[in-house]
């Protein structure tokens, strides 16, 4: 019986291996490559230069502040405790927790910050009213960190980010009433009263600055009209006074400050400070006397690992060192600048431009006090000072700013096409 077609054995066609077909390896290798390009884009999509240059300048801050501590701190803490690396071990914890923080908040949405911004000043203030119950501890007369056990915070730090994003969600949704003042001062007025009056309550005038600055410039990135903020000007500028020669501490070194410091008495107390900063800077020179070299450090400056660790910087780096820094923080400010130039959202704006005021604004605070451009105010540098609440909620509020940069459609980058392979080819 002659097989038919149907009871013929089939042959088996063999399946050509990627290794015996060099075309179908090609082709299966940019496929995979293909697919994890793809995957790669999607875990950092939207990050383009603007987010990399703010990112990479805020680590690279918080790593030079990190040595600075180091070398600033050393000679103190072996006083205090024997142990030369206290306070930069602390100040490394507090970089640990606070950096995954701002990787985390880069990935949160717009949304999210709108829509908890009330939350999150309500918990703000809740801390600050902490620091009047016996859980407050006064530090050279400020009364504005709280203690429980070895943990200790300054809540002020947290209420200046809740400040920023909260003024956002709300003047977002008065877009179109804010030509009426009542529209704009409620609640806007009375919150900002109660969060200025907690912190100066606390008799911490630098803080309080920085939160007025901070308001104002987001008050006038949402539109306000000028006229409105004529009055709360004035009131400000009469109530400084005022409120400045309340303390006899503030008295006497704004008093100090404006004389000169011209006097003997007036440099062995409340011109110590200011002084010794200003010879660690001019001992410096151009080059600097080398890292670790500070003779400042040796118990001549007060707080040389905190307010005036910029000191210790134009001491041991010099001119240029203290330059550098400088420039970072101008890299910084441009760079928020420009999220806030090209972003189309109102809250991304406002709450952006509060972030930045507080920020560089701090840092050039902080420079001109121990240049003895201002009084003492006893506000750190923000990303460099020893600190562990300051680090942690600077580096948040540059990941807030980042995650707008994420969604931010300038800076988005296409997906890429998929890869054509040769087996599809005819």
């Amino acid at each position: 019986m002659a097989d038919t077609p149907s009871s013929l054995p089939r042959r088996r066609t063999p399946r050509a291996s990627p290794a015996a077909d060099p075309t179908l390896a090609e082709s299966s290798l940019f496929s995979a490559n293909g697919a994890a390009v793809v995957r790669v884009k999607k875990i950092f999509a939207a990050e383009g230069s603007t987010f990399f240059v703010v990112l990479g300048t805020a680590l690279f801050l918080t790593v030079f502040g990190l040595v600075m501590v180091l070398s600033s701190s050393s000679v103190e803490q072996y006083v205090a405790t024997h142990d030369f690396f206290g306070a930069f071990v602390r100040q490394g914890i507090f970089a640990a927790i606070g950096v995954p923080l701002m990787l985390i908040a880069t990935r949160a949405p717009v949304s999210f910050w709108q829509k908890y911004s009330w939350h999150f000043l309500g918990l703000a203030l809740f801390l600050q009213l902490l620091v009047f119950t016996p859980l407050g501890v006064d530090i050279q007369g400020n009364r504005n960190w709280i203690h429980i056990g070895s943990f200790s915070a300054q809540p002020s730090e947290f209420l200046k980010l809740a400040l920023a994003i909260w003024i956002g969600a709300i003047l977002v949704r008065k877009q179109n009433k804010l030509a009426d003042w009542k529209q704009v001062a409620v609640p806007l007025v009375p919150v900002v009263l109660i969060a200025v009056a907690l912190v100066m309550r606390g008799g911490d005038l630098g803080t309080t600055l920085i939160i007025l600055m901070e308001v104002g410039v987001a008050v006038f990135l949402a539109g306000v009209p000028l006229r409105f903020l004529v009055v709360p000007l004035i009131a400000i500028l009469v109530m400084i006074p005022v409120v400045t020669l309340g303390g006899n501490s503030r008295t006497s070194r704004i008093s100090a400050w404006l004389s000169g410091c011209s006097t003997a008495e007036a440099y062995q107390s409340t011109c110590w400070q200011t002084t010794h900063g200003i010879w660690a800077l001019a001992s410096g020179g151009v080059f600097g006397v080398g890292l670790g070299n500070s003779k400042a450090k040796w118990s001549w400056l007060p707080e040389a690992d905190n307010d005036f660790i910029f000191a210790i910087i134009g001491e041991e780096l010099g001119l240029i060192g203290a330059c550098v820094v400088l420039g970072l923080f101008i890299v910084l400010a441009v760079s928020f600048f420009k999220v806030v130039r090209r972003s189309d959202d109102a809250f991304v704006r406002i709450t952006t431009g509060a972030i930045m005021m507080w920020l560089i604004g701090q840092a050039f605070v902080n420079v001109a006090v121990v240049l003895g451009l201002l009084p003492v105010l006893g506000v750190p540098l923000p990303l460099i000072s020893a600190g562990g609440s300051s680090l942690i909620f600077a580096l948040l509020a540059i990941g807030v700013v980042l995650s707008f940069v994420r969604q931010s459609p300038t800076s988005s980058i296409p997906a890429a096409p998929a890869r054509e392979t040769v087996g599809s080819l005819r």
